[in-house]
């Protein structure tokens, strides 16, 4: 086990803000408190609504992981970068990130459980290592923390906005201009499995910038998030009554065996790096899929001009955002 600490700047709510500091799940933070490893100010707290002060001291104990059953892996990862302290890689459609009970295939954790690199964990699972969440359909960059103190630096400077992505999307029309999306996200009353802008719903905003035009009424455009929500980039483009190529679960209307999966990728990658404090940066190439489409209906020398990541980045500096 390993003991962290850090001073409360805004009251409130314990798991709330140990939830918000440490970008987990309140279940988690639930787990943990329950389990007597946290304390404020030096004594254990055992109730998720407990309240603390400005200047409190949150002291908490991440535990050893529980050993997952070795699960087969017969699939391999595109690794961007390694160290001893993180991993970046290109995570392929289809894959799952985190176990779960619903889930019967190898997902991303049995991939680097069977590579034998250690995962940080907060409660006790080995899931923590994954620092942010990416769809099963979704591909592109993903950082992975191998230990604690690197996974909590690292959800720390995504709380800070300092570590980010940019994605590409195909949608189904252009947008009419750039424009920049803040509506609150919440689970579909009416859908369990989909995600919406409720009225009640967590904080989400989204910038998005037109790239290419097609003449068949396609267009691909990148977005920079500043918030983390589940489904947040189809979300908001659904309330600009756009799709992403591939999403018929908000709305575009498609074949799927013309267009399997969602044609969605986290292409650029920021992040300072937790140990040597590095400015690092990663491109996380297209997969032959989305590749082969945009060459089908896009020039070359056009697209290579707007995926240049120097190119990527002025265009939003210029939005403002």
């Amino acid at each position: 086990m390993s003991n962290e600490k850090q001073t409360v700047l805004k009251a409130g709510r314990i798991d709330k803000i140990l939830s918000d500091t440490l970008d987990i799940s309140r279940n988690q933070i639930e787990k943990l408190i329950k389990e007597g490893l946290v304390s404020v100010n030096g004594r254990t707290v055992r109730k998720t609504s407990f309240k603390v002060e400005e200047g409190d001291e949150i002291a908490y104990v991440f535990k050893k992981a529980e050993k997952r059953e070795p699960v087969e892996v017969d699939f391999d990862v595109e690794v961007l970068y390694e160290d001893e302290y993180l991993l970046v890689i290109n995570k392929p459609s289809g894959l799952v990130v985190h176990p779960a009970p619903s889930v019967k295939e190898p997902t991303l954790v049995d991939w680097l459980v069977q590579k034998g690199i250690s995962l940080s964990t907060i409660s006790g699972e080995e899931r923590h290592g994954i620092v942010h969440r990416i769809d099963k359909e979704t591909t592109g960059a993903l950082v992975v923390a191998k230990d604690n103190r690197v996974h909590m630096k690292l959800s720390e400077q995504l709380q800070e906005k300092s570590m980010g992505r940019y994605y590409l999307a195909l949608i189904d029309h252009p947008l009419k201009d750039d424009v920049t999306v803040d509506k609150p996200i919440g689970r579909n009353p009416k859908n369990r499995l989909k995600m919406d802008v409720v009225p009640h719903g967590k904080e989400a905003k989204t910038a998005f910038k037109k790239l290419l035009a097609s003449q068949y009424d396609i267009e691909l455009v990148s977005a920079k998030l500043f918030t983390g929500r589940t489904h947040q980039i189809r979300v908001h483009l659904n309330t600009l009554g756009r799709h992403i190529l591939g999403d018929d679960l908000y709305g575009f209307k498609s074949k799927r065996d013309k267009i399997p999966r969602v044609y969605l990728h986290a292409y650029l990658l920021y992040l300072t790096h937790p140990v040597t404090g590095k400015q690092m940066e990663f491109v996380a190439p297209l997969f032959d899929d989305m590749q082969t489409y945009l060459t089908k209906y896009f020039e070359e020398d056009e697209i290579e001009k707007k995926l240049d990541p120097k190119c990527l980045k002025e265009g939003f500096q210029v939005l403002g955002v």
